[in-house]
């Protein structure tokens, strides 16, 4: 529903101002959208909103704006966040690990987001170098000046808030690599698989990287198995939307084959769009049925065309369409494992096509989400 104000000389005003806007920065990419955000926002007048209330939505609004800006001319290239602590030293184990695993993804074509800090971040932006490296560098009043290699880019974005910061790594990320790190590096990780869990970010590969030997994260797994998983706080499946290792290839493996055959997906309805490089043949079809029927709420697994409401977001390639249990991502997990090693699917993933704009999938019940005071 669009939001437009109830005052008819506001909507009119509203509506002149948009067209304003595009004859000056160009046509817009949903017109209606840009319409809603200005309603929106023209809502915050009055006594009821705060000073304070105002400037939080001030900034946050910048700090959003100068990320689209920065990353916009890079949307056809994949891109890993890599955490870990920004009080690593460099030279150590860790730092080492962090710097190899960022050197080898930009080799296979990728680009590294990190916070822009020293520690781990700095080594994995030396290893991807200034060329291959974003930076979303947080404000703070201790130890997270921009490391020198990102430092002065324009790919480095400076955010007032948290909260738009890990926006952006979610938004822009297509997978996620963990090194040790602190309490930030624990939320991050902990967040995103709650994103994914709840159905509220796209499944991405998610790897927990130590040092060679080391148990680090080994030791952070044991915990989630014995005192999450046993106690039915998640389910076994969720043990499936991350991995553990302290190999650097195997790692950079993990990322890379994710996209092997698997590209995307979003919602229609609530029927969820598997976008494939290759869909399977009848037989793996079959298999695939067979062995997640357990997943499926209706129906059955199927291969088809791109629908019409998310055709033009990644147009010429198969889809795979299912009816799923939400509540089982950890599962869907599995199944996009399935299909990325499918004898049918390309051998490597070093011709898959980039990673296309397109919405990132949200529940029916959001996506039909009415204003109430629209």
């Amino acid at each position: 529903m669009s939001r437009r104000p109830r005052d008819p000389e506001l909507a009119s005003l509203l509506s002149a101002l948009v067209e304003r806007a595009e004859t000056v920065y160009g046509p817009a990419n949903g017109p209606g959208f840009l319409r809603d955000i200005l309603a929106t926002c023209l809502r915050f007048a009055g006594p009821e909103t705060s000073r304070a209330e105002l400037k939080l939505i001030q900034g946050a609004l910048r700090d959003m704006r100068r990320a689209f800006r920065a990353f916009a001319p890079y949307r056809d290239v994949r891109k890993v966040a890599v955490f870990g602590s920004a009080r690593t030293e460099p030279g150590t184990a860790d730092w080492e690990q962090a710097r190899r695993f960022s050197e080898r993804i930009v080799e296979r074509g990728w680009m590294v987001i990190t916070g822009a800090g020293g520690g781990i971040m700095a080594a994995a932006q030396g290893g991807a170098g200034r060329d291959s490296s974003f930076g979303v560098n947080i404000r703070l009043p201790f130890e997270q000046d921009a490391n020198p290699v990102i430092a002065g880019d324009p790919k480095l974005v400076n955010f007032r808030y948290f909260f738009t910061r890990k926006v952006t790594f979610i938004k822009e990320a297509h997978a996620l690599v963990l090194f040790p790190g602190g309490f930030g590096t624990h939320d991050e990780g902990f967040e995103t698989l709650t994103l994914i869990q709840t159905g509220r970010s796209e499944i991405l590969p998610m790897v927990f990287v130590d040092e060679p030997g080391g148990s680090y994260w080994r030791d952070w797994c044991v915990y989630v198995e014995s005192h999450l998983k046993r106690r039915g706080l998640i389910s076994d499946e969720d043990m499936a939307l991350f991995r553990v290792t302290d190999d650097v290839d195997r790692a950079v493996d993990e990322v890379i084959q994710f996209y092997r055959n698997y590209q995307s997906s979003r919602f229609v309805g609530d029927q969820l769009v598997l976008r494939v490089r290759q869909a399977p043949d009848a037989g793996e079809l079959e298999a695939l049925n067979e062995e997640f029927c357990d997943l499926l709420v209706r129906g059955r697994i199927a291969v088809g065309a791109p629908l019409d409401a998310e055709a033009e977001e990644v147009p010429g390639l198969p889809r795979v369409l299912l009816d799923y249990d939400r509540r089982r991502t950890g599962r869907l997990r599995t199944l996009i494992d399935r299909l990325n090693a499918l004898v049918s699917a390309p051998p490597d993933a070093r011709g898959a096509s980039p990673h296309e704009v397109f919405e990132r999938p949200l529940p029916p019940e959001v996506e039909r989400a009415e204003d109430e005071d629209a």
